[in-house]
């Protein structure tokens, strides 16, 4: 790699970097080629992006990104490193998680979720764990929508009579 493509790959990581809330950093050493294949394809079905890079030019990159702190997964950029990009915050964690039944690798290395930095495999349950802004929203909607339904199905259960609606409401 000449200097000039060194160069230019570093800027593209570090725009990638910058405009991502979410990334992953795994070791997917020793995956065969049709392994490696089957997991870019699991990949792509749920919108993740897999790029292998060079450690030194990833380091790079992380350095130069503004308003985000990554010196703290600068320890282990050591070994072979993919790095995983996606939009939802649990999916890369679902996939290595599921790909892992049937391969030891890959391993997670370090994540980047929404400004939190994750260390280490052992943190791939808390971040498979973690919901999406979705199903966050869906969750408020629903606990918004609950005394409502009850108001509701209350009205109803007492028939349509004043007499049967006052005596539902005096239970209650």
């Amino acid at each position: 790699m000449t200097r000039e493509e060194k160069q230019n790959a570093i800027e593209v990581l570090t725009d990638r970097l910058a405009e991502s809330g979410i990334f992953y950093v795994a070791d997917t050493s020793e995956l065969t080629a049709e392994a490696t294949s089957l997991l870019r394809r699991a990949c792509f079905k749920e919108n993740v992006q897999l790029s292998v890079v060079k450690n030194t030019l990833l380091k790079k990159a992380m350095e130069k990104v503004e308003g985000k702190d990554l010196a703290e997964m600068y320890d282990v950029l050591a070994g072979p490193t993919a790095i995983m990009f996606a939009e939802v915050g649990n999916a890369p964690a679902k996939i290595i998680k599921e790909f892992r039944k049937k391969n030891d690798k890959p391993l997670l290395k370090a994540a980047y979720v929404e400004e939190t930095v994750y260390i280490g495999d052992d943190q791939l349950q808390a971040l498979v764990d973690i919901k999406s802004k979705e199903e966050m929203i869906g969750e408020v909607i629903g606990l918004l929508q609950s005394p409502a339904k009850n108001v509701l199905s209350a009205l109803q259960s007492g028939g349509s009579t004043i007499a049967g609606l006052v005596k539902t409401l005096s239970e209650r």
